[in-house]
């Protein structure tokens, strides 16, 4: 996975968690939980745009678009299966959290199948 696609990720996955936090998402949201500039949120967020996953209203609300809702979900289904099965081998929480973050933006679909099932059993 390259740089790119591992920041775009990393956007969808922060988006769906703020909209699980807040009904209204901002680009300024995204840079404070980030700790990015709102200059770097704002080229990452209108790279969403052109890529059909986001929707930004006039008011600068953020919202997913389905295949963005779907994607991000995915990406956060990655990280907590993956931080799951850390714990469960014995990581404490902050390691495990720590590490899934990493692991999760360069794992192959097939492995991540493999790890769900062990994580789930």
């Amino acid at each position: 996975m390259n740089k790119y696609q591992e920041s775009e990720e990393m956007y969808l996955e922060t988006i769906l968690l703020l909209t699980r936090r807040s009904s209204n998402v901002h680009a300024v949201n995204i840079a404070e939980e980030l700790g990015y500039s709102r200059a770097s949120v704002s080229r990452g967020v209108n790279l969403l745009v052109k890529r059909g996953y986001i929707v930004i209203a006039p008011s600068g609300e953020i919202s997913f678009t389905a295949e963005g809702k779907a994607k991000a979900e995915h990406i956060y289904e990655r990280h907590t299966v993956i931080t799951k099965l850390l714990v469960k081998i014995g990581a404490d929480s902050e390691l495990a959290e720590e590490n899934a973050c990493r692991i999760e933006h360069v794992i192959t679909p097939e492995l991540f199948e493999v790890l769900k099932k062990f994580a789930y059993n």
